[in-house]
C-alpha cells in the first residue's frame, strides 16, 4: 500500500496534540525536516518536547516553534547556533534535558528496538548522571539510561519509494534513521518519491515499516554556515621535455 500523501498537513495536523513528544532527525540544518516542521509550526499545537540534536537555527528548523512559543521541553546534545535556545534555557524559560550525542542516539534507537533502557560509562560522574541509577559492569560504573518513545517522528530523506522505504544523503543521515524509529507515527517528507523498487534492497537506511506517511518536500535547503575560500589559481601548463 502507497504512504504517499497528497494532504500531509491534514494528516499530520490531525495527529498533532498539545503536550506531545516529537522526536525530529537532522543535525543542524542538515537533513531537517522544513516542511514537517512548518505544518507543526503552523498547527498552533504547544507544550512541545522535542527530542532532536539541537533546535536548528534562530528563525529557521526547529527555531520556528522555539519563537512560536510552541515547545516546553528540548532532549538535546547542545544549543548550537540558535540564540534563542541559549536565553531561554539561561532565563529558565526553557526545561532542557541535556543528553551526549551518542546516547541521546541511542535512547532513540532504543526506543525503536522495544528495548526500555540500557546502561552506558557515558556521563558518569557528571551531572547528566546524578538521578539516575548506577551499576558496575567490568569494573567500571555505567549509568541508566531510558529510551526515547516519541508520539510522533519527523525525518527528511533524498529518496522514498511509495513504501515508504528510506534512503539518506550523506551527513543528511545522521539523526533521521534513529528519529524514524522511536516514533509511535512517523511522518517523513523525502526529496525524490520513486515507485516501488526504484531502491535498491541494500540502499535502503529506514525500512518502510517505520514510515506511516509520506510527503514530497518542497523547501529550499539552508545553509546553516557557509565557509567559502577562493579557488587556487592553476598556473600555466608548461611543456617539459621527457629524458
Amino acid at each position: 500500500m502507497s504512504k504517499v500523501t497528497d494532504d500531509a498537513a491534514a494528516q499530520l495536523t490531525a495527529v498533532l496534540r498539545d503536550g506531545m513528544t516529537i522526536a525530529v532527525g537532522g543535525f543542524g540544518l542538515c537533513g531537517i525536516p522544513t516542511d514537517l516542521i512548518t505544518i507543526v509550526r503552523d498547527s498552533g499545537v504547544t507544550n512541545l518536547t522535542v527530542a532532536s540534536n539541537n533546535l536548528g537555527v534562530d528563525g529557521k528548523g526547529l527555531g520556528l516553534l522555539l519563537e512560536n512559543g510552541q515547545i516546553t521541553k528540548v532532549l538535546s546534545s547542545y544549543v548550537g547556533e540558535n540564540k534563542l535556545f541559549m536565553k531561554q534555557y539561561i532565563d529558565g524559560q526553557l526545561d532542557v534535558e541535556f543528553v551526549p550525542q551518542g546516547t541521546l542516539a541511542e535512547r532513540m534507537r532504543a526506543g525503536g528496538s522495544g528495548i526500555p533502557a540500557f546502561y552506558t560509562p557515558t556521563g558518569y560522574g557528571t551531572p547528566i548522571a546524578e538521578g539516575k541509577p548506577t551499576a558496575e559492569f567490568d569494573g567500571r560504573t555505567h549509568v541508566l539510561e531510558r529510551a526515547i518513545n516519541a508520539d510522533l517522528a519527523l525525518v527528511h530523506a533524498h529518496t522514498a519509494d511509495h513504501y515508504g522505504n528510506l534512503r539518506y544523503r550523506l551527513t543528511a543521515r545522521n539523526f533521521n534513521p534513529l528519529a524514524a524509529m522511536c516514533g509511535e507515527v512517523t511522518f517523513a517528507e523525502a526529496e525524490h518519491i520513486v515507485e516501488p523498487g526504484g531502491i535498491e534492497p541494500d540502499d535502503i537506511h529506514t525500512p518502510g515499516v517505520f514510515v506511516h506517511h509520506l510527503m514530497q518536500a518542497t523547501a529550499e535547503k539552508d545553509i546553516e554556515q557557509r565557509t567559502v575560500h577562493p579557488r587556487p589559481e592553476t598556473p600555466d601548463s608548461e611543456t617539459q621535455e621527457v629524458a
